[in-house]
């Protein structure tokens, strides 16, 4: 008897899921797609099933992180662009999810590997700076910078993150967070 299309929307989310944790702490040329799927607990015949290669699994793990998409959704709900533009940076810059290596934003986590990995996983790559970059730029609301400031904090954010995620020097990894984390709040008050 077939699998029902639930059983096949959970197995897949199963591959994603295990892919962005391998992607995030080896990159993409240092996990297999057997690793990937030993780690979704799966054997490899299944994969095809669900993608049509590595390549295309890994714009899909990209798309699907999980601070930037949530917030880019909760942009339309929300009453106070604002108050969620500075949430995002507080959270995206903070202790937790620097030592969260398993969920860390493919931005900061992988740009190296998304420029060398095709044209797929660097369309996800820039949907995901659109999402986080639309959510500063609705808190800017109608000011004529608006644009550029919000690609600001982006890089901002994104910057911080790269600087902290590559040092040894803990005192550097606050530092830098801490600046970044100033100066992109301070852009969205201007």
């Amino acid at each position: 008897m077939p699998y029902d299309s639930e059983h096949k929307s959970r197995t897949r989310a199963r591959i994603v899921d295990a892919a962005r944790r391998l992607f995030n702490r080896h990159g993409f040329e240092q996990v297999t797609i057997d690793r990937i799927m030993a780690e979704a607990g799966l054997t490899r015949g299944g994969f095809y099933h669900h993608f049509s290669g590595k390549d295309q699994l890994y714009a899909v793990a990209v798309a699907s992180f999980s601070i930037c998409n949530p917030f880019a959704a909760r942009l339309e709900r929300s009453g106070d662009p604002l108050a969620l533009a500075r949430s995002l940076i507080e959270i995206y810059l903070s202790d937790a999810v620097l030592a969260d290596i398993d969920a860390h934003c493919p931005l900061y986590a992988l740009p190296g590997d998304v420029a060398r990995a095709g044209l797929h996983p660097q369309k996800a790559y820039t949907a995901l700076i659109g999402n986080l970059t639309a959510v500063f730029r609705s808190a800017l609301g109608a000011a004529p910078d608006a644009g550029a400031r919000a690609e600001v904090i982006v890089a901002l954010c994104v910057g911080g993150m790269v600087l902290a995620r590559t040092t040894d020097d803990a005192d550097l990894r606050r530092s830098w967070r801490r600046s970044a984390r100033a100066q992109a709040l301070a852009l969205l008050e201007r």
